[in-house]
């Protein structure tokens, strides 16, 4: 009975050892460090996987031509229509810019009609169909 007693003994006395010393972890709290451009460039993102798999909106196009003429038109525009987001697409050889996202035909008209009044050579489209 002596030999069975001793391992016993040893492993309560290596499991109070192996318990009472201090277990050192991580702390609760993390602070993430993140680029404050991450936030504007996964914006952008959405607004493009938003425009890409929605294809049956309505939008008007408001310029054709070159790649700097397209970027300056579209920060015009969004000076001029807040409410309206816009998206620079290109069509070798050229650049399209097209503004707004409408679900119905009669509401991608009326904001033509104001669209136009700015731009003279918008066209109203709707993209792949």
């Amino acid at each position: 009975m002596r030999i069975l007693r001793t391992p016993h003994r040893i492993g309560i006395l290596c499991l109070t050892a192996f318990l009472s010393f201090k277990s050192f972890s991580q702390p609760g709290k993390f602070n993430i460090i993140q680029d404050p451009k991450f936030e504007t460039l996964l914006n952008e993102k959405r607004k493009i996987n938003s425009s890409i798999t929605v294809n049956d909106r309505y939008k008007v196009q408001i310029f054709y031509g070159t790649n700097e003429e397209a970027k300056k038109t579209l920060s015009t525009f969004r000076r001029e229509f807040r409410y309206l987001d816009g998206t620079i697409i290109y069509s070798n050889p050229s650049y399209k810019v097209w503004v707004g996202t409408f679900k119905t035909r009669i509401e991608a008209e009326r904001n033509y009609k104001e669209i136009l009044k700015k731009y003279p050579n918008a066209l109203l489209l709707r993209p792949n169909k």
